[in-house]
C-alpha cells in the first residue's frame, strides 16, 4: 500500500494526535494544510479505505500503527528492490556509507536477539 506525499503527511499526523475527533482533525488541517472541511473528509475516507484508519462515532483512530505501516513499506522496498534479500540491500547501503562502530555494535544486538528468538 502506497500512499502519496499529503496522504504521508496527514496518516503521519492521525498518528501523532490519536484518537482525534474528526472537528479537530478538520480544524488542524485548515491550520497545517490550508484544506477545507471537505477535503479532510474526502482524504480521511481514501484512507480508512485503505484500512489504516477507522471513524467511529467522529473519533479517529489508527486500524495499523506508524510503525506496522513502515514496517510493511520497509518490506515490500526490500522485496521489489533487492528481491527480498536483506543481505543484498545491507551491502548497497555500506558500499557508499560506513557504518560507525555504535551502528555495528546496534546491528550486532538485533541480530543476536533475532537469533535468541529463533531459536
Amino acid at each position: 500500500m502506497k500512499l502519496g506525499e499529503m496522504e504521508t503527511k496527514f496518516a503521519e499526523l492521525i498518528w501523532k494526535m490519536e484518537p482525534i475527533p474528526s472537528g479537530s482533525l478538520v480544524k488542524i488541517c485548515e491550520s497545517e494544510f490550508n484544506w477545507k472541511k471537505s477535503t479532510t473528509y474526502t482524504m480521511l475516507k481514501r484512507l480508512c479505505n485503505k484500512n489504516l484508519f477507522q471513524n467511529n462515532n467522529g473519533t479517529v483512530t489508527s486500524v495499523i500503527t506508524q510503525e506496522e505501516y513502515y514496517a510493511v513499506q520497509s518490506r515490500e522496498f526490500v522485496n521489489t528492490s533487492f528481491g527480498g534479500s536483506l543481505p543484498k540491500l545491507f551491502v548497497a547501503f555500506t558500499s557508499k556509507n560506513k557504518l560507525s562502530k555504535a551502528e555495528i555494535d546496534e546491528l550486532q544486538r538485533m541480530i543476536d536477539e533475532y537469533k535468541e528468538d529463533t531459536l
